[in-house]
């Protein structure tokens, strides 16, 4: 039953309006139910950090997520880890040997030179779908805004699918300020600058998720979503919550 005006959402197997969860470790049957209830607020799973590799029940849970339609890649940090024990070619064949099709080439804990990110991404995107992230974990790391405009757009232009902009579990680097309050004028730039609908902006509280719904709509791709939160944010995506209330009729800027 549908009687009120609210924001039109994309639907189906949806190119923007995404909402990505974080899955750290979910257990197997808990999944079952959050899926069965809320599977279509979810598009994509990233299975956080490195725990993919020591999660006992894997490629059920891969499948799980398949069966609901929903895109799954392995956290950077496995990536980089491999990358750092030069340990590519048998990551490429674990992520084959569970099906997963997306993949994740960041430098959130190492310095990988930019040139080398390139050359993997051209490398392997005719195997995978690319997702590229830029920004460090360290919060001591600064990078210019022009930094960040020039970073996405060269990883767009390679070939990834998307571009995730880092901002940690715990929202306190990258994008955010260390006390997690949000680079409000670097949001500004990029979204002025670069296709929103291409940049993953990680959220991971509901208030940082209501400040891109309201400056960018309900439509913004967000990551780093809580699992359990996907309903509540779902509902702050329709104006169903006080700070997003005044939605009706917004489209993704």
């Amino acid at each position: 039953m549908s009687f009120l005006t609210i924001p039109e959402r994309t639907s189906g197997s949806r190119s923007y309006g995404l909402t990505s969860v974080i899955d750290s470790g979910t257990p197997l049957g808990e999944l079952k139910n959050i899926l069965s209830d809320y599977g279509s607020f979810i598009d994509i799973a990233k299975i956080g950090i490195g725990s993919a590799y020591v999660t006992p029940n894997i490629k059920e849970k891969v499948q799980l997520y398949k069966e609901y339609h929903i895109r799954t890649y392995c956290g950077g940090t496995l990536f980089e880890k491999c990358f750092y024990q030069k340990k590519i070619p048998e990551y490429l064949s674990f992520l084959q040997d569970l099906g997963i099709e997306w993949l994740e080439i960041s430098n959130g804990t190492l310095d990988i030179p930019i040139n080398e990110r390139l050359r993997l991404i051209s490398q392997l995107k005719n195997d995978f779908h690319i997702i590229a992230e830029v920004g460090s974990k360290d919060p001591n790391q600064e990078m210019s805004i022009s930094g960040w405009k020039e970073e996405i757009s060269i990883f767009l232009e390679a070939g990834c699918e998307y571009v995730i902009t880092e901002g940690r579990e715990s929202g306190t680097s990258g994008i955010y300020e260390k006390c997690g309050d949000l680079k409000s004028d670097l949001i500004q730039e990029l979204v002025s600058d670069v296709d929103s609908k291409k940049i993953i902006f990680e959220a991971p509280s509901a208030k940082h998720q209501m400040y891109f719904i309201k400056e960018i709509g309900p439509n913004v791709n967000l990551g780093n979503v809580k699992i359990r939160d996907v309903l509540i944010l779902e509902a702050q995506r329709c104006g169903l919550r006080s700070e997003t209330f005044f939605l009706e009729g917004n489209e993704c800027k």
